[in-house]
């Protein structure tokens, strides 16, 4: 365990919310101050924590006062210190003595240092301040005389932003500084330091945290720095008693909704569920190089297709599922032609996504009062060379109470060379063509989730559900009552995940199901692929899943 010393003038909150915390473990050995009455003394006392007060007296040097300050600690056997508004400078006589010493300042350094931090920051118009934990390093000079320009000048160990917002004063800003910005850094720095994973490099004024340097085949980094502005507000949340915001990446060069442009000037602006469900679609056609068309609701898919023109290829998605269709979301991966858009507005859709649109689209778009219609850009990006650039952004988060998820985004492909067949039955070309887009459209289907597809087009969807059987049925029971001009007779079915055991096989032979596309992995795996051979279906392994949570 990492035994803290910590140094407090006042209050000492940063220290009582570290002791609270006991970042990877760290404890408070003992508090001391430079005031016999600070309330941080009072506040360590009630938690057991040991307490010493060491004021300097009237006629004693800083040297001699920080010598005594090292004597009072020196029975304690602490690993780090830890300073929280503790209102003296501090020189070599107090830090060659003891274990590296940081401190929490008031504003993102080297901007604001000295005392007010807070007034310096409003007074410059800062829209973002925050705080920094840096080492403490001596800022005096040999007759142990403050040198200002060294004050506040360690190395940084870690920051965090917090923006300034009109009408703010000292107070206000000083307490959202305390609660959003050093009740964060603080910890982090403390648990590195806990566990041991901290370089500190005070020659060349730098620290290193272990896992800082994310490999760029798939580590994430240890600090992940995200800023976003607002960008949009929205008339309300998924639902009407929640407030919603939408906030940009300015840096983002792919793709997206966020910044793509709406063309139909006076239609109503888009809405939290609409951006998402827009999102998801955007993110499916991105899947295809033929010219490819989804039709979404609530993130899922109702229906995609690729096929020979765009139009075609909207007309085969729509068929899927028109009823479920209807309200739903639209993304295309080529311009938007006038024969597509009359397909489109042919039924009541919330927003379409596309490349761009012809003149007559947009003409047939935007005469739809309530259609939102998104201008993506190009989906594909070219250096100044011509070369083709991978512009995706390589991480995807969600946030939780308290935190946030983060992890890379689902873009490893499945080939033909990547599947492994394993029944008796080889598949087909024509199966191999359908088995790989069912693939692409699986990894965009809420688990548990099921697709059937026949060509390159989908034919049933079972979405979201908690048994795997359940998926397999409302995929049958989709393609049977739902489906225009399609059937599940003859056509492949695709799984997120394995099948634990053979009732789903069973279930979609039923259906007229041939072919399965499917992750392989369950202890059972022997017993599916024999009731797939039993059943003369083909079936192969693609080795990954893609479940999809969100």
């Amino acid at each position: 365990m990492t035994r803290i010393a910590g140094l407090a003038s006042n209050r000492g909150r940063n220290l009582v919310h570290v002791q609270d915390l006991q970042p990877g473990g760290a404890d408070l050995a003992v508090v001391a101050s430079n005031h016999a009455d600070a309330p941080v003394l009072e506040k360590a006392a009630d938690r057991g924590i040991p307490t010493v007060a060491v004021e300097r007296g009237d006629d004693e040097s800083r040297r001699e006062h920080e010598q005594r300050l090292v004597d009072a600690l020196a029975e304690y056997d602490v690993d780090l210190v830890c300073l929280d508004g503790y209102m003296r400078i501090l020189s070599d006589t107090f830090l060659d003595a003891m274990p590296t010493t940081i401190n929490v300042h008031p504003s993102l350094l080297p901007s604001f240092p000295g005392m007010d931090a807070w007034g310096d920051a409003l007074d410059a118009g800062a829209k973002t301040t925050g705080c920094t934990v840096h080492v403490v390093t001596d800022a005096t000079d040999d007759d142990g005389n403050v040198v200002d320009e060294k004050v506040d000048g360690g190395p940084i160990v870690t920051q965090e932003p917090v923006p300034v917002y009109e009408g703010d004063d000292e107070d206000s800003l000083a307490e959202r500084v305390l609660y959003e910005g050093e009740f964060k850094a603080y910890p982090r720095a403390v648990k590195w330091f806990a566990e041991d994973r901290v370089t500190v490099d005070v020659d060349a004024n730098t620290v290193s945290v272990e896992g800082d340097d994310a490999d760029d085949e798939g580590g994430l980094p240890e600090r992940r720095v995200v800023t976003e502005d607002r960008h949009a507000d929205l008339r309300y949340g998924e639902n009407p008693h929640q407030d919603a915001a939408l906030y940009a990446d300015a840096t983002s060069e792919e793709a997206s909704v966020v910044h793509a442009d709406q063309l139909n000037e006076g239609a109503k602006a888009l809405s939290y569920n609409n951006y998402n469900d827009a999102d998801g679609a955007l993110n499916l056609i991105k899947e295809f190089d033929e010219p490819a068309a989804a039709v979404i609701k609530h993130t899922n898919p109702a229906g995609c297709a690729t096929a020979d023109t765009l139009a075609e290829a909207y007309s085969d998605a729509l068929a899927t599922d028109a009823k479920s269709a209807f309200g739903g979301i639209v993304a295309l991966n080529r311009e938007c032609d006038a024969d597509t858009a009359e397909r489109v507005a042919d039924s009541f859709k919330e927003v379409v996504v596309a490349p761009g649109y012809t003149d007559d689209a947009l003409d047939v778009l935007t005469a739809k009062k309530n259609l939102r219609v998104l201008d993506v850009g190009h989906l594909t990006a070219y250096s100044d060379d011509g070369e083709l650039v991978d512009d995706r952004e390589r991480f995807t988060s969600k946030e939780l109470v308290g935190g946030r998820l983060v992890q890379e985004r689902d873009l490893e492909p499945v080939t033909r060379e990547d599947l492994e067949v394993v029944t008796e039955r080889e598949p087909t070309e024509e199966e191999l063509e359908s088995m790989l887009f069912a693939w692409k459209v699986q990894k965009h289907v809420k688990s548990n989730g099921i697709v059937f597809a026949k060509g390159t087009e989908t034919v049933g969807l079972g979405v979201g559900q908690v048994s795997r059987v359940d998926a397999v049925e409302i995929a049958a029971m989709k393609a049977e009552r739902d489906a225009e001009g399609k059937t599940a007779e003859g056509a492949v079915m695709g799984s997120d995940a394995f099948f634990p055991f053979p009732d789903a096989v069973e279930e979609a032979a039923e259906a007229g199901i041939e072919a399965v596309i499917q992750p392989g992995g369950s202890k059972n795996d022997d017993k599916v692929i024999e009731a797939a051979n039993e059943l003369g279906m083909t079936m192969v392994l693609t080795g990954q899943r893609c479940f999809r949570h969100d």
